[in-house]
């Protein structure tokens, strides 16, 4: 199974990379793990609502020409719909048994994702109603897709 994540924004806190770093190895088992870092906008103080709607259609457009038709697609958005621990892994397994090889997480910028990517993936999802940034958003998100590797071999990391 290929885990793609499409992420806009570099990782900037060497803790956070660190933790990534960690979860990459630990997914090496499991899964082929590739991490595409788009880049993201340059933010100005207090920007309008059109020019932060401007914003994240730009960095919509960088992700949705690189998103892989062929992919499951699972964007990330406080606004999606939630999933447990042990959900994932069921719908992890649920898309290996429909033929898929390869699933795809989108992680919006700073300001979130624009309407245009949620309409373009086949599942929105949300960890939380709280807000975190992008960064840690990627770091939670690997250690959810090794814990659903973990959950759908029957290892004990879950428990």
């Amino acid at each position: 199974m290929k885990i793609r994540i499409l992420t806009v924004g570099k990782i900037k806190e060497n803790y956070i990379s660190e933790g990534l770093n960690n979860y990459a190895t630990r997914l090496q088992r499991h899964c082929d793990l590739e991490v595409i870092e788009l880049k993201d906008e340059r933010i100005m103080n207090s920007p309008s609502l059109a020019e932060m709607d401007k914003i994240k259609l730009e960095e919509a457009e960088r992700i949705i020409a690189r998103m892989d038709n062929r992919s499951y697609t699972i964007a990330l958005d406080p606004q999606g719909k939630p999933m447990t621990s042990k959900g994932l892994a069921k719908s992890i397994g649920n898309l290996q048994v429909q033929g898929y090889s390869s699933i795809e997480f989108i992680i919006g910028g700073a300001l979130g994702l624009h309407q245009r990517v949620r309409d373009e993936a086949d599942y929105v999802l949300t960890f939380s109603h709280m807000t975190f940034t992008h960064q840690m958003i990627r770091l939670i998100l690997l250690e959810q897709i090794y814990r659903a590797f973990k959950i759908m071999k029957g290892e004990p990391y879950h428990l």
